[in-house]
């Protein structure tokens, strides 16, 4: 166990490291390329031309992490990455292939926008090869009509839910990238969840690569953080929902317990909340649901008052304690999870309420700066008043004032 966690931890800073190094690479290559997203709308919240290839720098950090456990698997008998089983080498090579499929069409849709319906084809067929390849949904939990407690699909069946759960999640990490940092930090938080989850579930393949995914994450986090140097685009934002979506699958979602769905519904509750709920409100205004707005969860903090970081970390904390109801659902059951949710969930709705009261007031400022120049002047006027011992030594002094009448020059002389 030991040895495994230190793989973990190795695996993490290998993906956060080249992450963080080749980030601003990845910028000069956006602007090289022409990969720059311009504020030409009401939706986007930046003012200036920004980068948006960052993703490459995230699935550098991820492709190299994988290679290095790949590599240390051909000499080290205890590597968690052997894949050493047909199924586990078909699974890992369908998530590459559909991983490949996902970033090349995002990569030219920062570069020259392409239509909503041409990415999705690729979508599907990309979630079709992991699903192929044995990655998907076979059964669900059902303790009142099945004896063993599992209801198991037909095949076409689990086909088509896995290949939903898959562009669903892609999606809804792709949607709620609209503030700084947002969907980057959210992934990260998914990520390690999904880690102590696999952890505590048994799964050290996906606790490994949940390690690597949010390495990469948070190793370009601070290039993403309100202000913003760099944009992941849908390259990396893509790329976090589709490989999110396979390991919760591989690592949850197929584990044989009650709680199996909804570990991953947890952790991934919050994007997945704010697309159900922007299908929805597109539908019954009529408008198509690949049609952009400015109705998204983040865009509403924005518009209560909230400031661009004050909403991110919003965000953040509801993200994270669905993450951690999830940890303590996997370990503890279901009671102890709902305590938790209610619990913390009443703190969350009051400091989101009062959050907005926390930005300085400016009426407050001006009395301050009001009350600091009344101080000033008051220690002026006093230092005025206050006697000086050389006072004396100057009346005595000799002043030349220089006066001037007309054309005429001349120096008064006092004593």
């Amino acid at each position: 166990m030991d040895y495994f966690i230190y793989e973990c931890f190795i695996s993490f800073f290998i993906a956060f490291i080249v992450t963080f190094a080749a980030t601003p690479i990845a910028k000069k290559f956006s602007f090289k390329v022409g990969a720059v997203d311009r504020p030409k709308d009401g939706r986007r919240m930046h003012k200036k031309p920004i980068a948006r290839l960052g993703g490459i720098a995230i699935i550098a950090g991820f492709l190299m992490s994988i290679f290095f456990n790949i590599v240390t698997a051909l000499f080290d008998n205890y590597a968690v990455l052997r894949l050493d089983s047909e199924q586990s080498y078909r699974q890992f090579l369908g998530m590459l292939v559909g991983i490949f499929i996902i970033v090349i069409v995002a990569y030219f849709d920062d570069i020259n926008p392409l239509s909503a319906r041409f990415k999705l084809v690729f979508q599907i067929l990309a979630a079709f090869i992991v699903v192929y390849s044995g990655t998907r949904i076979e059964f669900v939990t059902d303790p009142f009509f099945s004896k063993t407690g599992l209801s198991y699909f037909p095949i076409y069946v689990s086909y088509i839910i896995s290949i939903l759960w898959i562009i669903g999640i892609t999606n809804a990490i792709n949607l709620i990238d609209g503030l700084d940092g947002l969907a980057v930090g959210v992934s990260s938080i998914a990520s390690l969840s999904l880690f102590f989850v696999s952890i505590l579930m048994d799964r050290p393949e996906t606790a490994v690569l949940a390690a690597i995914l949010a390495g990469s994450s948070l190793g370009f986090l601070p290039y993403n953080f309100n202000p913003a140097k760099i944009f992941m685009g849908d390259t990396g934002a893509t790329f976090l929902g589709f490989t999110l979506s396979v390991i919760s699958i591989q690592g949850t979602i197929k584990y044989y317990t009650a709680i199996a769905i909804t570990v991953p519904l947890l952790v991934l509750g919050l994007p997945l909340f704010d697309t159900i709920s922007t299908i929805i409100r597109r539908i019954f205004n009529g408008k198509s649901i690949m049609q952009a707005d400015r109705g998204h969860l983040h865009h509403r903090l924005i518009d209560m008052g909230l400031s661009h970081r004050q909403s991110v970390v919003v965000m953040y904390t509801v993200s994270s304690v669905l993450g951690l109801c999830a940890i303590v659902l996997a370990d503890r059951g279901a009671i102890s999870a709902i305590i938790l949710i209610i619990s913390i969930s009443i703190f969350i709705v009051g400091g989101a309420k009062y959050m907005t009261e926390i930005n300085d007031d400016p009426d407050a400022e001006d009395d301050i700066d009001g009350k600091s120049e009344i101080d000033i002047s008051k220690s002026n006027n006093d230092s005025e008043n206050k006697p000086n011992t050389n006072d004396n030594d100057k009346l005595h002094s000799s002043i030349n004032i220089p006066v001037t009448n007309g054309p005429k020059k001349f120096t008064k002389k006092f004593k």
